[in-house]
Parts: structure tokens; C-alpha cells; sequence
């Protein structure tokens, strides 16, 4: 039998890129994400989110990336920030002002949601991702920057994303392209690139999940982090962590050996409340609908959607975005 609300909860769990949008948001769509190619001027953006927000069944995450330097989507109608290597190494007042001045920004368009501060600690020169949109290649001063830029984002009422756990930093291939390996051991991991996620999680309302197999996660099976339940168990038993767990971007490389849908099966078994994807083509709506019959025959998975609403709701009330 269909199930309206259920219906409306796992929509919740989706943050779509712009194009066919407006019967997901009539569903309960969870989030919209923007690039540079929905922006061209300000008030254009601004009338944007304005006319997306009043189709919506459930008023939506309206997200961005925008670090400041290579990740920048407001590049056409705003001055560049710097990235957070160049901004962190001019002092902390001076990171304080930048990102104030970037919610400022975001703001004004109508933004509730900023997919930074990249937590990753670049410990390899030549990692083919991260580089300059990591704080530092020391943990201690990653740690720093990230309790800087989340706070003034919460200040805001931005809601910031810690990502891209359990840490991009050493990774020598871009999981936009491939699946990186993680090569650390857990206690190795731990005290250089989970430790800025530990010190900064108590506060964290979302944290991202990174496309990349950890083998210290996972011995025996090759899965995504993202996806990984060993993953995101540990995130909430070994880290306390009660917020919303988001993956990366579900069409990148890294995660491209698993169709969609099975990949958001397993997702929502291992406890993955929210699921980004940059398309709303026809695709991708209709392995929501495919998603949904699934859940629907399943008590497990209706639980574990269900229990993705309540984190979801309860992040958005607390920013007054419900």
C-alpha cells in the first residue's frame, strides 16, 4: 500500500542539483545543491531559491560549496576568497572576518547550508583533491581552523559540514575520477586524521562522508566509506556523533562501481541519512521511486528512514530553516 509519509521521509534524505525539480520538492525533496552554472547574477540567484523555496512540500536545505579558492561557486558575481590554507596562514582574525564575510554572502542569496570546512589534513603534497582547501598538514592547526569557520557559519545560521571523513588529506587520487584507498591503520588514522573530526564533533550538525575504501573499516569487503555501516557506526558509537551523516556527491567516480540504487540501499542500511546528487534528470528521480518501493517492503529500512526525518527535522528546526 502506498505510504504518503513515507513517501515524505525519504525524500527528506535527498539533496538534488537544479533541472527537473518541481515534483520532487511537491514530495518533500530534503535539499537543493548549486553550482556555478545556476548562478549569474545576484539577484537572479537570490530569485532562484526564493521561487524553489515556495514550491516545496518541506521548506528544503538550500546548499553550496563554497570553501573560498579552487571551490568557489559564486565566482561569476562575487571577488574570490581565498582558500583555506591561504586564509588560515594570514591569522585567525583575518579567517574569522573572510568567512563572515562569505556567510554574509550566502546569506543574502538565501543559502542555510555550506558544504565546508574541508576537516582533511593534507599530509600528502601531492594528493590530486585536496591541497589548499585544507586548513594545514598539521593536525592541531586543521582542528583550529575548523572550530573557526563552523562557528561563525553557526553564528549565521549556516548550518556547516565537517568533511571529508575519516580524512582526505593523504589520499593520492581524486575520488571525483576513482575509488582512493585509505592506508592507515585505525590507531594511525586516529591520531592524525580522525582527530580533527573528534575535537570539532560535539558541536557538528553534518558531517560528510568520503568516497574512498578504508581498509581498516573494512577488511573484508571493498566498499566506500560513504556507504560503509563499520564507518558510520563508528562515527556515532566510537565518536558520539547524533547528527546528520551525508555522503559525498553520489554521481563522482569514486563510488561509481555500484549502481545508484544499490548503493542507496546499502547507504540506508549502514545508518546514511542524507544522499547528494548533483542530477535531477529523469535518472535519478526515478531510482528514488525505485528506492521507495524498496523501503516500503522493508521494516528495517522504513526504520532507518524514519530515523533519518527525526535527524534531519531537528537539524532544521534548530536553524529555524523549519
Amino acid at each position: 500500500m502506498y505510504d504518503y509519509f513515507m513517501e515524505k521521509y525519504l525524500y527528506q534524505m535527498f539533496i538534488l542539483g537544479t533541472g527537473n525539480l518541481d515534483l520532487a520538492l511537491n514530495k518533500g525533496l530534503g535539499g537543493v545543491i548549486f553550482f556555478q552554472k545556476d548562478i549569474d547574477t545576484k539577484e537572479q540567484f537570490a530569485e532562484l531559491i526564493k521561487s524553489l523555496n515556495k514550491k516545496a512540500l518541506i521548506p528544503p536545505f538550500m546548499s553550496i560549496d563554497q570553501e573560498g579558492g579552487r571551490v568557489e561557486r559564486t565566482k561569476n558575481i562575487h571577488p574570490p576568497y581565498l582558500s583555506a590554507k591561504f586564509a588560515y596562514e594570514k591569522g585567525e582574525e583575518f579567517l574569522k572576518e573572510q568567512t563572515q564575510k562569505i556567510s554574509d554572502e550566502l546569506k543574502s542569496y538565501g543559502i542555510n547550508l555550506n558544504f565546508a570546512p574541508c576537516v582533511d589534513v593534507n599530509t600528502n603534497p601531492n594528493n590530486p583533491i585536496i591541497g589548499e582547501r585544507a586548513f594545514s598538514d598539521k593536525t592541531e592547526d586543521v582542528i583550529k581552523g575548523v572550530k573557526i569557520v563552523s562557528d561563525v557559519y553557526r553564528k549565521n545560521g549556516i548550518v556547516p559540514c565537517l568533511k571529508h571523513f575519516p580524512g582526505h588529506g593523504d589520499t593520492d587520487k581524486d575520488s571525483h575520477v576513482e575509488m582512493p584507498v585509505y592506508n592507515f591503520s585505525l590507531s594511525e588514522a586516529e591520531k592524525t586524521h580522525i582527530k580533527p573530526f573528534a575535537e570539532n564533533i560535539n558541536d557538528a550538525e553534518m558531517v560528510m562522508v568520503a568516497h574512498m575504501y578504508c581498509p581498516c573499516f573494512d577488511r573484508n569487503k571493498i566498499i566506500p566509506a560513504s556507504i560503509s555501516k563499520n564507518v558510520i557506526n563508528y562515527l556515532r558509537k566510537n565518536l558520539n556523533y547524533d547528527g546528520i551523516v551525508i555522503t559525498d556527491d553520489m554521481v563522482m567516480g569514486g563510488i561509481s562501481g555500484i549502481s545508484p540504487l544499490e548503493a542507496c540501499i546499502v547507504g540506508i542500511d549502514a545508518g546514511v541519512n542524507m544522499f547528494i546528487f548533483r542530477n535531477s534528470d529523469d535518472n535519478t528521480l526515478s531510482m528514488i521511486e525505485d528506492l521507495l518501493k524498496i523501503v516500503e517492503r522493508s521494516e528495517f529500512l522504513k526504520s532507518q528512514v524514519m530515523k533519518s526525518y527525526e535527524i534531519i527535522t531537528g537539524i532544521k528546526k534548530k536553524y529555524g530553516i523549519l
